[in-house]
């Protein structure tokens, strides 16, 4: 399927991934630093490199959330960044619950 400009999905993926993987690569540069200062990220609720992260308003992306919310932008898929992160409730969920348990293991070991 074709988007308005005659870019297939599956260039537009292409093009999309691309341009983020060369953010981060350009945040390393610029600071590398950041390859060891994280955060949790508003969207998938991991802890990520701040590296190739882009802040949306009141919510910080990871690399990785940050290519979906451009593909999702690009492709239509949703209006605002809002509806990603409600998409992405579940994951987030999973994310806390998994960081329960570690801490529970660690504290009886």
């Amino acid at each position: 399927m074709k988007d308005n400009d005659n870019r297939t999905k599956e260039d537009i993926v292409e093009e999309m991934t691309k341009v983020v993987e060369q953010m981060k690569i350009d945040d390393l540069e610029e600071r590398p630093e950041l390859i060891d200062e994280y955060f949790d990220c508003s969207c998938c609720g991991q802890t990520k490199s701040y590296a190739g992260s882009i802040q949306y308003g009141e919510y910080r992306l990871c690399n990785d959330c940050v290519l979906l919310a451009e593909i999702g932008f690009a492709l239509n898929k949703f209006k605002d960044i809002n509806e990603l992160i409600e998409a992405m409730e579940d994951k987030r969920l999973e994310e806390i619950c998994n960081f329960i348990k570690q801490d529970e293991l660690r504290h009886r070991n």
